[in-house]
């Protein structure tokens, strides 16, 4: 005879499924209603997405909305697979949770990764990635964990049964768990530490994206080390390990709609200032000027100049000036205006020749 079903559930209904609606496990139902309002959260956020793109007048912000769709497909998933730990573990949820835990995080943090490369880019000056070159950086990124969960799963399948993640001692189960995951952990790392240099450069108002990837990358990796701790070490027991995962999720998961999307939305219509852009003729500024030719005038020595003096005469030499000189220069012609003189007339002695005759 099966047994009887707990309050909250219906009679007929699998046991696995029990935490989903038990009144008496009450984390269960707590975690399914938090995910699920992350989930729709999430859904909304793209469908918004979709109807601000033609609003977004900063091309750079545009180039970026693709690679943060995707990370919003992540957030999504990882609000989705929430409902694999609360259900209880079996054949097809534990090849659930190996492969798609370190997939979805892995997309998560390469969208962000792709997003603070631009930005390291952006906050110096420099020419930015296209949106083809983020994207494929995300995608590229994140095959990674999916060939390496791939494989997992295969050969753990294949050496055994389905149900062998259910039949591993849960020390040996959080171990291969962890161990899985070393790929996103290096991830979080270099999107941390990428998102660090985005707050050296001179064009500040790109600083502020970065800000927002280096809080939810260090929040995240608070996250990680609490539930990996607390799934390593024996004090809290194997039926404890389900709701430090599931919990795990829709915190990190909320974390990442709160931290990052959120924040970004608020400056996705942002008018686009010119003082976050490097001007054009940036190079016929007179402080760089100055910089330029005072490398270059440094290069002469007391000699040369000396010997230039000899050579030009009274030359003025500025040191910061251009390379044409300036000289005094001797007058060579004499240009003051001619006075007018009296000319001998040719007849004067006209009439002293007509006397003598």
């Amino acid at each position: 005879m099966a047994a009887a079903a707990p309050s909250g559930c219906r009679s007929g209904l699998e046991a696995r499924y029990y935490r989903l609606c038990d009144t008496s496990q009450v984390w269960g139902i707590v975690l399914e209603a938090v995910a699920a309002a992350g989930a729709v959260t999430s859904v909304a956020f793209m469908l918004a997405l979709l109807i601000l793109i033609c609003k977004v007048q900063d091309s750079n912000r545009r180039k970026a909305l693709p690679t943060q769709f995707l990370f919003l497909l992540g957030v999504l998933g990882i609000f989705g697979l929430t409902f694999a730990f609360i259900i209880t573990l079996d054949g097809s949820t534990g090849t659930t949770r190996f492969f798609l835990f370190g997939v979805l995080f892995a997309l998560c943090f390469s969208c962000l990764l792709a997003h603070a490369f631009n930005l390291t880019k952006l906050v110096r000056g420099r020419k930015p990635l296209s949106l083809l070159v983020m994207l494929g950086l995300a995608v590229g990124f994140s095959l990674v964990q999916d060939v390496i969960a791939i494989e997992y799963v295969v050969l753990t399948v294949n050496r055994s049964n389905v149900a062998i993640f259910s039949e591993l001692p849960a020390s040996r189960r959080n171990e291969d768990f962890v161990m899985l995951l070393i790929y996103v952990l290096f991830l979080m790392a270099l999107t941390f530490l990428t998102s660090s240099f985005t707050f050296c450069g001179s064009f500040s108002g790109w600083k502020r994206h970065g800000a927002h990837i280096y809080l939810t990358t260090l929040l995240s990796m608070a996250i990680w080390v609490a539930w990996i701790t607390l799934l390593l070490v024996p004090t809290p027991g194997p039926k404890w390990d389900d709701t430090i995962l599931s919990s795990a999720l829709v915190i990190n998961g909320w974390i990442f709609l709160l931290v990052y999307v959120v924040p970004e939305f608020q400056l996705l219509t942002k008018q686009q200032n010119p003082m976050d852009y490097p001007v054009e003729d940036a190079f016929c500024k007179p402080q760089l000027m100055k910089q330029s030719y005072g490398v270059e005038n440094r290069a002469y020595s007391r000699e040369e100049i000396t010997q230039g003096l000899e050579e030009l005469g009274d030359t003025l030499y500025a040191p910061y000036s251009t390379h044409f000189q300036l000289q005094n220069r001797a007058t060579q012609k004499d240009f003051s205006i001619p006075r007018a003189h009296t000319r001998a007339s040719p007849y004067g002695d006209y009439e002293g020749r007509k006397e003598g005759s």
